[in-house]
């Protein structure tokens, strides 16, 4: 099997049954990431609990607008951070969140990208994990927020 089918068969895998799709009722932080110029965009909800003295991520879900690999990786990723506190879930980079998929090949690592964006964003030490919910506008009105491009297919125009 070819290092490209055997991807594929990952995210075949990952994908017939995401885990943690949707939104999350009364989550505690909110992170939205993406570009609608490619369309990629992901929001992921966390809620945490407190275990043994310690604040940590009961759960995290997440929507997105992307390819099959930005919805397999999302899924990885929200199971991996369960457990963890908001700085372990931090410092995990992309490749740490995807690695239960394998290698991703180049031209799909900006979806692991995606998906630690939106962690990151949801666990901003900036923002408050509150104002980060109350203020976050959902996908769909964060991509009809963007400016429509013109495109220009005569330069002479």
């Amino acid at each position: 099997m070819s290092a490209s089918e055997d991807f594929s068969r990952r995210i075949e895998e990952a994908i017939k049954s995401p885990k943690n799709v949707g939104e999350l009722a009364g989550a505690d932080a909110v992170g939205t990431v993406g570009n609608a110029d490619c369309g990629d965009m992901l929001r992921m909800w966390i809620k945490f609990k407190e275990e043994d003295g310690k604040r940590v991520i009961d759960r995290a879900t997440f929507q997105t607008f992307g390819c099959e690999t930005a919805i397999a990786v999302a899924s990885v990723a929200t199971e991996l951070i369960a457990g963890k506190t908001a700085e372990e879930a931090l410092a995990m980079g992309g490749s740490e969140l995807s690695a239960p998929l394998g290698p991703l090949p180049p031209v799909k690592i900006h979806c692991a990208q995606l998906v630690e964006g939106a962690l990151r964003s949801a666990l901003s030490p900036e923002e408050a994990p509150e104002s980060n919910q109350a203020v976050a506008p959902t996908l769909l009105q964060q991509f009809q927020e963007q400016s429509p491009k013109k495109i220009v297919l005569d330069p002479f125009q």
